[in-house]
């Protein structure tokens, strides 16, 4: 009789214990690790003074910097040597498996059916929107004014501004494109 998915992981877990603790407290340092990155990319970065410095002080150019060096913090200090430790610990731990689990690892992969699931991501737009508003603040020239250089009510029009200009530069395209179809594709299959 085939084991259900809870009872085959439960039985995994007793089998493989220290391999499992091994795992969460491989979890746990690496959170931690990457909480302890942030704060110290946020003491040491070098756009604004972290204890003196306010919103006023930041500009776009510190924003994108700063999240940039983030990014590349957290890459080099926490993604790299957390990618090298599972994959090379799960490699030995795959090696040092007996071979009656390896199939079974096997088997069960085979029979499931692995349905993707969309939980509805951003698909981008999120970072064309911000990418597309940075140009429009340097184009405008404020680019490197701090934030509290302009009223807030300049930094929200900026940003359905920059929407517009988006929907301008994309939408008519776009809309000769599907003419352009429906005219010599679409019209065509309907008569």
């Amino acid at each position: 009789m085939e084991k259900s998915e809870e009872q085959f992981w439960k039985d995994f877990i007793k089998k493989h214990t220290n391999s499992f603790i091994v795992l969460i407290i491989a979890c746990v340092c690496v959170i931690i690790g990457a909480l302890l990155v942030v704060f110290w990319i946020i003491e040491v970065n070098p756009f604004v003074h972290p204890r003196t410095g306010t919103f006023n002080d930041w500009t776009l150019n510190y924003i994108v910097g700063f999240i940039i060096q983030i990014i590349l913090g957290e890459l080099l200090f926490v993604g790299i040597p957390t990618g090298l430790f599972f994959g090379a610990g799960g490699y030995l731990w795959w090696r040092k498996l007996p071979a009656e689990e390896k199939q079974e690892f096997k088997e069960r992969e085979k029979k499931e059916t692995h349905r993707t699931k969309d939980y509805g991501g951003g698909g981008g737009f999120s970072f064309f929107m911000f990418i597309a508003y940075c140009i429009y603040i340097a184009v405008d020239g404020n680019y490197n004014a701090t934030l509290g250089s302009q009223p807030y009510s300049y930094w929200v029009y900026s940003w359905f501004l920059t929407l517009m200009w988006i929907i301008i530069v994309l939408g008519i395209p776009a809309g000769i494109i599907l003419l352009i179809v429906y005219f010599k594709v679409w019209r065509k299959k309907s008569e």
